[in-house]
């Protein structure tokens, strides 16, 4: 990705949390997708998920691997567990909450630790 400029470390972390916003948009797309049945939902299913790995690439130029694709999978993650509980009615107990307040809690200790 070399026509990618360097980043700054804030920079790498701000594009880092675009990929992860990316990931949660691709995951959610898969279910509008419906399969890839649908053809729009399908398309930007796919840009999405390209976004979202170009995005990381460039994070992890300049962030740790391990950090970068560790707070990507994890924001990607509980956002979709979270969006997926507002847009399809999925469970909200506790346990998942707890779950993703977890989740969560590990990629601020990644950022921050």
């Amino acid at each position: 990705m070399s026509f990618l400029p360097p980043l700054s470390a804030a920079a790498a972390w701000l594009v880092l949390i675009v990929a992860a916003l990316c990931e949660i948009a691709w995951a959610i797309g898969l279910k509008y997708s419906d399969g890839f049945t649908r053809l729009i939902p399908s398309l930007a299913t796919l840009l999405a998920m390209a976004v979202s790995v170009v995005l990381l690439g460039w994070a992890a130029r300049t962030l740790p691997i391990g950090t970068a694709y560790a707070v990507w999978t994890g924001l990607g993650a509980a956002g979709t567990v979270l969006l997926g509980i507002v847009l399809f009615g999925e469970a909200a107990t506790a346990l998942r909450l707890l779950c993703v307040a977890l989740i969560l809690g590990g990629v601020l200790g990644l950022k921050f630790g």
